[in-house]
């Protein structure tokens, strides 16, 4: 997290430096702390923020399609007939485990139409989801799992 944060602020030293401060430039600053921070980091004894900052990035891109999907299931439910919801309640075993990680995935889910994280248990292992779309309860905790917190937990771990 240190090296994304020594990003952006190279990014925002180099939109300093040119004396103009666009989108353009602060992307062209991003890119160059990108290349700097990815010589630096080997003298800090790492060298994840090349792999994390790519899965952060595949993060976005995924969650901006499923939330496309999910919009459109839920106006097509809305401007047809026939009702195809079929709301529940699921508790989902979470793989998370610190705070920071189990409200980033609640939130996810809260920005994701058709589910709603509602509860987290006192032990913080199971997270109580309403979902909209769920015909087979297995098949919506697999969904979770396999596709919102696994690639999430890729990014924060």
């Amino acid at each position: 997290m240190y090296a994304f944060f020594l990003n952006v602020l190279l990014a925002l030293i180099w939109t300093l430096a040119v004396g103009r401060f666009t989108f353009h430039q602060l992307v062209l600053g991003f890119l160059l702390g990108f290349v700097v921070v990815t010589i630096l980091e080997p003298l800090w004894g790492t060298n994840v923020y090349r792999r994390r900052l790519w899965r952060g990035l595949a993060f976005v891109a995924f969650f901006a399609w499923e939330i496309l999907l999910s919009s459109l299931r839920i106006a097509y439910d809305v401007v047809t007939p026939r009702l195809r919801a079929q709301p529940r309640i699921v508790a989902y075993p979470l793989r998370a485990r610190t705070d920071t990680e189990i409200t980033l995935f609640a939130n996810v889910l809260a920005l994701t139409p058709g589910t709603l994280p509602l509860d987290v248990s006192t032990d913080r292992r199971v997270l109580y989801v309403h979902v909209m779309y769920a015909q087979d309860k297995e098949a919506v905790l697999q969904e979770l799992e396999r596709s919102l917190e696994r690639r999430l937990l890729e990014v924060l771990r």
